[in-house]
């Protein structure tokens, strides 16, 4: 129900570009979002009606008459009678202030027990009008021991257009992440340029560059024992979540998002 909600608004759309190297499970079926990911998780959001506020750094969660106080690095502390964290799992426990005491030793272990992949992912932007000349509009690589993917994001997107300027992303293996994860920035984005030109030498000088770690990738080890959600407190409730809890695709973030739903309905 929800990819169909998704496809008849636009928001997701079947993915029909070209794309090398992808292995495909029997019986699924791929989806691109056109306007980004980003689009996908905005949507629901105008739908709930909530009023959202982004960049918010959350750094501590304390007690504070029968209520969590949340304290952000630049702005000061709110109040709230529940709290739902979806952030990766190890950011949870970074956080400081009453929660270090109230998450029970069992649940630090398990909390503790999630692994993510590390990788980065280098954007390249470029003038309208640039044609980019190879056949694919995405390409897995299996023998290059710095890059995983490269896309052609307008293409794999069907937006192609004289008046947008195409973009390429490039995301390295997840070696390649973990021994560069602390390097200069510099240092790896040129690393990775030298990669793709090797890679794909056709391709013009971009406008712009991006380089973006990302330290917290993907899953390859969920919390164990725990489907979805882990409720840390109940009065007042905190409760986390998010794919930490399951593994890390849509399905994945959908199952958590309704376990979290079901658990805060059930004690509201």
């Amino acid at each position: 129900s929800f990819y169909e909600e998704l496809l008849s608004h636009g928001v997701l759309q079947p993915l029909t570009a070209p794309i090398e190297g992808m292995v495909m499970k029997e019986g699924s079926c791929n989806y691109m979002a056109p306007q980004g990911i980003s689009s996908v998780v905005k949507y629901y959001l105008n739908q709930s009606g909530a009023d959202v506020f982004y960049e918010q750094h959350v750094t501590r969660i304390s007690l504070q008459n029968g209520k969590w106080e949340v304290s952000r690095k630049t702005a000061p502390p709110e109040q709230f009678d529940i709290v739902i964290l979806t952030m990766p799992v190890p950011q949870i426990l970074q956080l400081q202030g009453d929660i270090v005491n109230i998450i029970s030793e069992s649940q630090k272990q398990q909390l503790e027990s999630a692994r993510y992949s590390s990788r980065y992912a280098l954007g390249l932007f470029y003038e309208a009008g640039t044609w980019i000349d190879v056949p694919w509009a995405a390409q897995y690589i299996t023998d290059n021991p710095c890059i995983r993917f490269i896309s052609i994001d307008n293409k794999k997107r069907n937006i192609e257009s004289p008046e947008i300027g195409p973009s390429v992303v490039v995301h390295t293996t997840v070696t390649f992440g973990s021994e560069y994860l602390d390097s200069d920035p510099g240092e790896v984005q040129q690393l990775i340029l030298s990669h793709l030109e090797r890679i794909v030498p056709c391709l013009p000088k971009p406008a712009s560059i991006k380089c973006q770690k990302w330290r917290y990738s993907q899953v390859t080890k969920a919390v164990p024992n725990c489907p979805g959600q882990m409720v840390l407190h109940t009065q007042p409730f905190l409760i986390c979540g998010g794919d930490g809890f399951t593994h890390s695709n849509f399905d994945g973030c959908i199952d958590s998002a309704m376990s979290l739903a079901e658990a805060v309905k059930s004690h509201l």
